[in-house]
């Protein structure tokens, strides 16, 4: 038969998840969405409250993709590689909103 030798097995305790930026993120993101909410009951519909949702918007987007795709934590050539082109986008969107007429 064969015999069975005990190995000594080292069990290490698993360290604590830090949890701390993922709820600092939830809480930043909550509090901009229930401003959201609030602007959206309490202001009436025109042209500035459009501006807002779209600023704050693109705050949010911008916030999501630094700390969800570790995009702040990159070399600064490579965050303006993303910006830039962003920037034109809006830009080049507005443009063609407000010379089609559509603005209010």
């Amino acid at each position: 038969m064969a015999s069975h030798v005990a190995h000594e097995t080292s069990e290490k305790e698993i360290p604590a998840p830090n949890t701390g930026a993922i709820w600092k993120t939830f809480w930043i993101l909550l509090i901009l969405t229930a401003i959201e909410f609030v602007i959206a009951f309490t202001m009436p519909a025109n042209t500035l409250r459009v501006a807002i949702f779209c600023g704050m918007t693109i705050v949010k987007a911008f916030y999501i993709v630094g700390e969800f795709m570790h995009l702040k934590h990159e070399v600064k050539s490579l965050i303006w590689a993303v910006l830039i082109p962003t920037i034109f986008v809006v830009w080049l969107l507005i443009a063609l909103i407000y010379e089609g007429g559509n603005m209010y």
